[in-house]
Formats: C-alpha cells, sequence, structure tokens
C-alpha cells in the first residue's frame, strides 16, 4: 500500500491548489519527503488520472519506483492536475480528503 500519511498527500493538494503545481514551496516540501513517500505520490497520481486502478496500489508502487529517473518534485510540478489527480486518487483508496484535512485541524 502506499507509504504516505494522507496529511501529507493533503498538504501537497494544498499547495497544489494554491500555488499550482510549478511553484517553490510545493516542490521544497516534496523535496523534503523520502522516497517512499515521494513515490507514494507519484502512484496516487497515477491511480487518479486512472493509469493504474485502486486495486493496482502495489503495481503503481513498483512501477513509480523502476521508472524514478527526474527528481519528483520536478515531475510532479509538470502535472497542472496534480491536485485533482491526487484527490481522485484518495478517494479511489477509499480515503476522504475532508477526514484527512480535519484531522491537519486536530
Amino acid at each position: 500500500m502506499l507509504e504516505i500519511s494522507s496529511g501529507k498527500v493533503v498538504r501537497v493538494i494544498a499547495l497544489a491548489r494554491e500555488f499550482g503545481s510549478d511553484n517553490r514551496q510545493l516542490r521544497n516540501y516534496v523535496s523534503s519527503l523520502n522516497e517512499d513517500e515521494q513515490i507514494s505520490l507519484v502512484a496516487l497520481t497515477w491511480i487518479g488520472r486512472e493509469s493504474f486502478e485502486a486495486d493496482e496500489a502495489a503495481d503503481a508502487m513498483h512501477t513509480a519506483r523502476q521508472e524514478m529517473t527526474l527528481p519528483t518534485d520536478g515531475y510532479l510540478a509538470r502535472i497542472p492536475n496534480l491536485a485533482d489527480y491526487l484527490e481522485d486518487g484518495m478517494e479511489a483508496l477509499g480515503i476522504g480528503v475532508a477526514d484527512a484535512e480535519d484531522h491537519l485541524r486536530d
């Protein structure tokens, strides 16, 4: 399964929505994540854009790990609908974005 907390994904979504996917704040945040978390973001993005189905999350993670050639922050910065894909990916996996956002406020 994914190796990133829903709170961190929600943070990426919030940064992408507020500043766009190609912004310094988002790139700095993504580059500060460990490799497994970055791979999980890529896999989640692919699930959200329907390159993989939710039940193929392990395959998406494996593929993301194998195809990792660019820095992840640069790769994600080139995806204009990043926030939507991440949100859709979370929903596909049964993780409510609103619930994760509520936990950030606690």
